[in-house]
């Protein structure tokens, strides 16, 4: 019998060489090799599911109807009565964004919440960073001073918040002190402009230790031999802080900043614990979507669903581009 040879392969024509094996084989193969590490992920897969990916799913369908208390299935005493609500497609989405009231019940929500996140995160970082630098210095009772400054981020929230509110109301002690001191006492929890710098101040308070913390572990990170190396050239204290400490924090930096533009967009708990619903003005999106679902009658849960998912959408787009931007700077710096 006669077997044809391939010149260039040295292989026997028409042989095709081993067989993959099918999808079936490599997923029998891949759970028999690493069945622990599906064991360990199906718990969190689990929880997610049913804690994140449920309500979101739930919550893109909402979006598509006219959902409100009034035509949701509900029980009463014994009485049952079962949900009328219906599928409208887009039309939350077009009413929210487009409508004839979507200027005061989006787009101004939207413009405060954007200008809300960007001084907060702003002073966030400047001060943090600020403080890091202090308490990278060595001087007598540094630890103490990190303790004490950690605090704020230590203690709960709604602790914090309601401590601020005390002393912010028309017998306060903040407005006691100006009294004291002959100067005016502002209404820092009835006018608007007040209302808004009370928020900004109160965030600011919750969110310095963080940015501090992580800033100054990024500051131990870097290497003192770059400052010595740039004090030896002649560098300046400006210098040394422009040329070495701000790109050893570059990475920490984006991080920080990324999350504290996330965690500030959707900080719910304190403009809503500061001011519960009476300052409609000083809401930011996502208080004005828990107003929308919980805090009027009757409750519009299709429109509070569609100010969720727009939330979402908007942190997405803006986690994109940042990410982006920041990799197009690193491909700059390397080359």
């Amino acid at each position: 019998m006669t077997v044809a040879i391939d010149r260039a392969t040295g292989k026997r024509r028409g042989d095709r060489g081993p067989q993959r094996p099918g999808l079936g084989r490599r997923l029998k193969n891949g759970y028999q090799k690493h069945w622990y590490a599906y064991a360990m992920i199906t718990p969190v897969a689990v929880v997610l599911g049913a804690l994140v990916l449920y309500p979101l799913v739930y919550g893109v369908y909402l979006t598509l109807t006219d959902a409100n208390s009034l035509n949701t299935a509900r029980t009463i005493g014994v009485n049952h009565i079962d949900a009328t609500y219906k599928f409208i497609g887009f039309d939350n989405y077009k009413d929210i964004l487009f409508g004839p009231l979507s200027y005061d019940r989006f787009w101004s929500h939207f413009i405060w919440t954007v200008v809300w996140t960007v001084l907060c995160v702003t002073l966030h970082y400047s001060i943090g960073l600020g403080l890091a630098l202090l308490l990278n210095q060595r001087f007598r009772g540094r630890t103490f001073y990190r303790l004490v400054l950690v605090l704020p981020w230590a203690v709960p929230t709604f602790v914090t918040v309601f401590g601020w509110r005390f002393m912010l109301a028309d017998g306060g002690i903040i407005n006691a002190a100006l009294d004291w001191l002959h100067l005016p006492a502002p209404l820092w929890l009835e006018d608007t402009f007040w209302q808004r710098f009370a928020a900004i101040m109160v965030n600011t308070w919750c969110g310095v230790p963080f940015m501090m913390l992580s800033l100054l572990g990024g500051l131990q990170a870097i290497d003192t031999t770059l400052y010595e190396a740039a004090e030896m050239d002649g560098a300046g204290a400006w210098q040394r802080f422009r040329y070495v400490t701000l790109p050893g924090l570059r990475s920490v930096s984006s991080t920080v900043v990324l999350l504290g533009v996330i965690w500030t967009f959707n900080q719910f708990a304190i403009i809503f614990l500061l001011f519960g619903n009476t300052a409609p003005d000083a809401q930011i999106l996502v208080t004005w979507a828990y107003y929308l679902g919980f805090g009027q009658q009757p409750r519009d849960y299709a429109q509070s669903a569609a100010y969720g998912i727009l939330l979402l959408s908007i942190l997405i787009v803006f986690t994109s581009v940042y990410r982006r931007w920041l990799n197009r700077n690193e491909q700059q710096l390397a080359i």
